[in-house]
């Protein structure tokens, strides 16, 4: 799963995603969460635009907002069976920047279970994107929000020892099919699905502090046997 990640600005940013007019600031955020309103890029008739989205995709058919928190994200194997995805893997697909993700290793410590957090990046991309979904949701009075969610899949050989599931995290020559609106083939859209290469992933041990999500500054990317 993804329940975490980290990004933060860089110069080559509009550059990197061919984006010419962001319409949504992008402050640095080192523990971005459920809830919060996060960038994401899709494509429009004027080209792919920068926009904020909460995370937690709130299907436009839901009768409760706060069914976004259990829908942080979707399982690749499903999206097109499952009635909260089928519809945006066709129409509402989106890329989430990002510079890596946590995930958390089940351990057991003086006879205790425990977590180790992990600051987890692609070695071959300091910038890159994760496969999302977005929807757009109203209320009883019609105000509209917008929503995202992260595509996962089974763990790569780095991945397994920590956790079953990854998010997908696209080739950058993957990332214009994934946003082309026109694209609906299944197979098509499943062949950008995959795990990232083996041996691809770097994965570092961090404090624990970026279990508080008010704790965001880049002291939580910083791997722990460094300090």
């Amino acid at each position: 799963m993804c329940g975490r990640y980290g990004f933060y600005r860089s110069d080559e940013f509009a550059e990197r995603f061919g984006i010419k007019k962001p319409d949504f600031d992008v402050p640095d955020n080192f523990n971005a969460a459920p809830g919060q309103m996060l960038p994401v890029i899709r494509e429009t008739e004027q080209g792919r635009v920068l926009e904020g989205m909460k995370w937690g995709l709130v299907p436009v058919w839901a009768k409760d907002v706060n069914i976004g928190y259990k829908m942080i994200n979707a399982r690749s194997e499903t999206i097109f069976e499952k009635p909260a995805w089928r519809g945006p893997v066709k129409r509402h697909r989106c890329l989430v920047p990002a510079r890596g993700f946590y995930e958390w290793q089940k351990l057991e410590k003086n006879g205790k279970p425990t977590k180790q957090p992990y600051f987890i990046k692609p070695k071959d991309q300091d910038l890159f994107a994760f496969a999302g979904l977005y929807s757009t949701w109203h209320d009883s009075n019609g105000n509209e929000l917008w929503t995202f969610t992260i595509v996962t899949t089974s763990a790569n050989k780095e991945m397994a020892p920590i956790h079953d599931r990854e998010p997908v995290i696209l080739q950058p020559g993957d990332e214009s099919l994934w946003l082309d609106p026109s694209v609906s083939d299944r197979l098509a859209l499943e062949a950008v699905l995959r795990q990232y290469p083996d041996g691809k992933l770097e994965m570092v041990a961090v404090s624990s502090d970026v279990n508080v999500v008010k704790n965001n500054d880049d002291h939580l990317i910083v791997p722990i046997n460094s300090k």
